[in-house]
């Protein structure tokens, strides 16, 4: 289940089977808060009433930041949180530790969401968005001798992560609504982590709506540019394997 403020998406997989997991995405309306479209939506839902062995929840936000393991208190995990966020009311701070990043992922959802999905699934287990993706790109970082910026789309954001043979450089977020405060920031992110141009990767995914022209601009400065294929549902897919 994936929850973001654009729209909720719901991913039905049986292991047993070998048809790949079938998506089902649903608008919501902007006049309605999170929770009350959710509420309506679960009313509304056959297939959500159903029990499952296993119910993933991920939030897409921008609000999530990273810690080191070794450095990390779960008891410290709101403290730390509202260091590099501004206090929001009624949000539940949440944390997924990532091992093989050595890293913990702390961010926050909204209660009301958080409440009335706990009621519905008390089993569901919460992830940041970012989490699946760290992992499935940190997975695929580890392939080839060399560094990877992975950056994943939003209509208004763009989140990246840079890797070198798997070990996470920077994960963050920057809020960007047009082509040219997309390519602003990868070629910033590039710059300061000093990546060869000639022989380090970037690799495009999410809403690529403005794929052309992002990618012809950008070739003038980075040679080894992907698009992932498919651009769009990679951190669904990502999800199903998060333990």
């Amino acid at each position: 289940m994936r929850l973001s403020p654009e729209g909720f998406s719901f991913s039905l997989y049986n292991p047993a089977e070998k048809e790949p997991a079938k998506i089902t995405d649903m608008r919501v309306d902007t006049s309605m808060s999170l929770t009350a479209n959710l509420k309506r939506i679960f009313q509304e839902t056959d297939f959500l009433g159903y029990p499952y062995k296993r119910v993933n929840v991920m939030t897409v936000s921008r609000r999530f930041t990273t810690a080191p393991l070794e450095l990390f208190d779960e008891k410290q995990a709101e403290l730390l949180f509202y260091y590099n966020h501004p206090k929001k009311e009624y949000e539940t701070v949440l944390y997924n530790t990532l091992p093989i990043n050595n890293m913990a992922v702390i961010f926050g959802i909204d209660t009301g969401v958080w409440e009335l999905v706990n009621k519905q699934y008390p089993d569901a287990r919460f992830f940041a968005q970012v989490t699946p993706l760290a992992e499935h790109f940190s997975a695929q970082s580890r392939m080839r001798n060399n560094r990877k910026i992975y950056a994943f789309f939003h209509t208004d954001s763009v989140d990246i992560f840079c890797y070198d043979r798997g070990n996470p450089l920077i994960i963050n977020s920057f809020q960007c609504e047009n082509t040219s405060d997309r390519i602003y920031f990868l070629l910033y992110v590039w710059k300061q982590l000093e990546l060869n141009q000639q022989r380090d990767e970037l690799h495009l995914s999410g809403e690529l709506h403005d794929r052309n022209a992002l990618t012809d601009t950008l070739r003038k400065f980075i040679r080894e540019i992907f698009i992932i294929s498919p651009a769009e549902n990679i951190d669904m897919q990502a999800l199903l394997t998060c333990e």
